[in-house]
């Protein structure tokens, strides 16, 4: 009888913590025929080992995600991803088992726990010092940052671990923690030197002067870049400052989509609020307004942001940036050399080119060698082909040959 109360304890504690994680506003309501397409898709036997309609789950994380599944709905994208991707990304951490890291320490204990009551401070979950929520958060970010030593814990992490730890066990929002930072590809843009995040701004204000070119002006005229309100957007997946119901719809996407979901939340942001930033006219106001008053300018709004995100595809125009982006850089660096110096970085340019042109030459010799020898054995194979149809049809000749006489040999026997 004591175990059945302790039972029954655990399991109010379940559902109340569980009531207490998802304490957010929706802004897709889910209507019950779209949390049935769901159930069906969640619930297909073999799940993990099934790929699903791409289409289909497109369709369905476009007209909404009920909350009560999400935790379980990122799981089921993240397995369909991995059966779409069959080899994982070269870099790929070492499978050691969440328990293992618990055990050990991190040097990262001191960020880690001055972040801990700044992520999520007015949610119920997060909000007691020290309480289940923190510890959780602390546990999964330490774990993290053992994990993957290059990144080991940085700022803005803490609210994309907290965001899956109020749909999820905690066990399963580190292994999504894991999926994102290293199949997804957000592990890039908190590495230590930060350049990938330099790069994204630059990728976001050119995507500005592509899409909203008067809106573009008007930032620059104030000497408004990207970095002076977007970086907490991309280092939280806009956790930090939009309303929970907003953040879990980008994360549907970023499970979906990847990475490059911020950038298209962020440019569809600012697009749809463009005759409001408009208005303002000094550096400080506007900045303000994008990062204080903006996240909170109502669900309508953001439903329409969201739609919009469905929409764009902007993968060409990120990866020709990202190289502009480079070539830019170097051409700075040119610029500082002098004449000696130039000539230097050109001549040992010049060597490494012979030496790749060399080394693809070899890499042709060697290609054209097995073209030949396949083409050879293609006319081996090809004659061989020849000569068995040959043969087969002079078999089937004296089959028929010998059916013939069988049949003529019954018919005198028969007479």
């Amino acid at each position: 009888q004591q175990k059945e109360k302790k039972k029954k304890k655990t399991s109010e504690n379940n559902l109340l913590n569980r009531r207490l994680k998802l304490d957010y506003e929706e802004i897709t309501p889910c209507l019950k025929d779209v949390t049935l397409v769901w159930e069906k898709m969640l619930s297909t036997p073999g799940r993990s080992k099934t790929k699903i309609d791409m289409e289909t789950i497109h369709s369905a994380v476009g007209r909404g995600v009920p909350r009560h599944h999400r935790g379980e709905i990122w799981k089921f994208l993240a397995e369909q991803y991995h059966l779409k991707h069959q080899f994982p990304s070269k870099q790929q951490p070492k499978d050691t088992p969440y328990k293992e890291l618990l055990k050990q320490l991190t040097s990262q204990q001191h960020a880690i726990l001055i972040d801990l009551g700044r992520t999520f401070p007015t949610h119920p979950y997060f909000s007691a010092q020290l309480g289940a929520g923190q510890l959780s958060l602390y546990n999964i970010l330490k774990a993290y940052s053992l994990l993957d030593p290059e990144v080991g814990y940085c700022q803005g992490l803490s609210f994309v671990a907290g965001v899956l730890l109020l749909h999820m066990t905690e066990e399963d929002a580190f292994k999504m923690l894991k999926f994102l930072m290293f199949d997804m590809g957000l592990r890039k843009q908190y590495r230590p030197n930060m350049t990938i995040l330099q790069i994204q701004m630059y990728q976001l204000s050119r995507l500005l002067h592509d899409y909203h070119r008067d809106l573009y002006n008007h930032l620059e005229e104030h000497e408004i870049g990207p970095s002076l309100y977007a970086a907490p957007w991309f280092l939280t997946m806009f956790a930090s400052q939009f309303p929970l119901g907003f953040v879990a719809r980008v994360f549907d996407m970023l499970f979906l989509q990847g990475s490059e979901v911020i950038f298209k939340v962020a440019l569809s942001l600012l697009g749809s609020h463009k005759p409001l930033i408009l208005q303002h006219e000094n550096l400080e106001t506007i900045v303000d307004f994008i990062k204080n008053t903006l996240p909170n300018l109502g669900l309508v709004q953001m439903e329409k942001t969201i739609n919009q995100v469905f929409e764009m595809d902007i993968a060409k125009q990120l990866q020709a940036y990202e190289v502009e982006y480079h070539v830019l850089q170097d051409e700075l660096i040119d610029s500082s050399l002098n004449d000696n110096q130039r000539m230097d970085k050109l001549e040992k340019a010049n060597i490494s080119l012979r030496k790749q042109n060399f080394d693809l030459l070899e890499e042709l010799q060697v290609a054209n060698g097995k073209i030949q020898n396949l083409e050879a054995t293609v006319e081996f194979l090809l004659n061989n082909e020849c000569k068995l149809k040959q043969s087969i049809l002079t078999l089937e000749l004296e089959r028929k040959a010998l059916l013939q006489t069988v049949k003529d040999l019954r018919t005198q026997t028969g007479d």
